[in-house]
């Protein structure tokens, strides 16, 4: 062991590895650092609005005078659904269905009652942008669980109960209120309880689950038909030319803004596959510094190696310096490269919290198996080709 060392150590070059360790370390940082960034961003983007999980659009036919006066209908009939639900960048395609009966809703607020019609809408639930466990119906319990646009909650805080001298309410609040709601409709009249259950940044209208919605059709209305008027489209790029191209021709349109918040989600989609892929590109090529250092060692090496085959030194012994600078290297740079990474990671949670105070960070237990992960298929996969090159000697 002792002489297989003195071989390497006399041909070992201080400046090569020094600069796989840092070219290493560059590469790894900026992967790691990349991962560790978007987990905890994640809740963020994920807990209320699905900002970097999923892009929608609400489609709906444009109103017109003329259309109005010669009484257009600006319904979505089911062949133009499907049609929309064939383009290439569409990938799923839902109705909005609304409440074909009469809602009025009270709510009292020290000691004062407010009384109002309103409707409701609903969506499958896949395009519901609020996680919440309380998000069915069970008439038994007789209580409606209701989302409603967070600029609804603005309009009242900033607008209404300003001017009347209100006080102003926060979510917390809203989801403790009750509602008095009254369906009617079809000869029928039935008094339930409406509880808000969450606040949507994406649909802008008052959203109750499609279970209760069906029933409350089949009960309070009459008829089967369900006309739809807009329409939720997931798609992969709202920024792809073909939308405008095909809502154009069509005479659709979306609602303005959330095109734009599809273009920034997709930019900002790009630009981690683009960071990590160059982080991931320089750990390779530093990866390959190494296999060249250590192959350039056996090489300088190999007419003594082979003499120390021969006269009964196993490949093991011979191979295991070579193995030990290799996972001391890597060991080393994986371990700097979690420390710089979590160093940097208390930089930024505390700009972070300054900015959205309710921020909940992802935790870095991905971050811990991810850097062992890409240690043991390294370190692993050096010491393989080490044992085969000794091996052909």
């Amino acid at each position: 062991m002792n002489l297989v060392w003195k071989l390497l150590r006399a041909h070992l070059s201080p400046a090569q590895l020094i600069g796989f360790f840092f070219a290493n370390l560059a590469g790894m940082v900026i992967v790691l650092l990349t991962l560790q960034i978007y987990l905890d961003l994640r809740p963020l983007f994920e807990g209320g609005d699905s900002f970097l999980k999923k892009d929608y659009l609400v489609v709906t036919k444009k109103v017109s005078t003329w259309g109005v006066l010669s009484g257009k209908d600006n319904t979505f009939s089911r062949q133009e659904t499907e049609e929309l639900a064939r383009q290439p960048f569409v990938r799923k395609v839902a109705g909005f269905t609304a409440s074909r009966f009469r809602v009025t809703a009270g709510v009292e607020i020290q000691g004062r009652g407010f009384a109002t019609e309103m409707f409701f809408e609903s969506v499958p639930d896949d395009y519901i942008d609020v996680n919440t466990d309380e998000w069915h119906f069970d008439e038994k319990e007789g209580v409606i669980p209701i989302i409603i646009p967070r600029n609804y909650l603005n309009l009242y805080n900033f607008g209404f109960a300003q001017s009347r001298s209100l006080p102003k309410l926060s979510e917390n609040v809203i989801e403790m209120l009750r509602m008095d709601v009254e369906l009617r409709g079809n000869g029928q009249q039935t008094d339930y309880t409406g509880k808000v259950v969450g606040f949507s940044n994406r649909l802008n209208t008052i959203l109750v689950p499609q279970q209760f919605m069906d029933w409350a059709n089949r009960t309070f209305a009459s008829g089967d038909s369900n006309p739809v008027s807009r329409l939720i489209v997931e798609t992969g790029n709202p920024a792809d030319e073909r939308i405008t191209r095909f809502f154009r021709q069509k005479g659709y349109e979306s609602e303005e803004g959330k095109a734009d918040v599809g273009k920034m989600t997709w930019f900002l989609n790009v630009l981690t596959i683009s960071v990590s892929v160059v982080g991931l590109l320089i750990c390779l090529l530093a990866f390959y510094i190494l296999m060249l250092s250590i192959y350039l060692l056996l090489q300088k090496n190999s007419y003594k190696l082979e003499n120390l085959l021969l006269i009964g030194y196993p490949v093991g012994q011979i191979a295991r310096p070579y193995r030990n600078l290799t996972l001391f290297l890597n060991g080393s740079v994986i371990a700097a490269a979690l420390l710089l990474v979590m160093l940097v990671r208390n930089f930024y949670m505390d700009w972070f919290r300054a900015i959205w105070p309710e921020f909940t960070p992802g935790g870095v237990a991905v971050l811990w198996m991810t850097g062992i992960g890409l240690f043991l298929l390294v370190s692993g996969f050096h010491v393989l080709v080490i044992r085969k090159k000794i091996k052909k000697l």
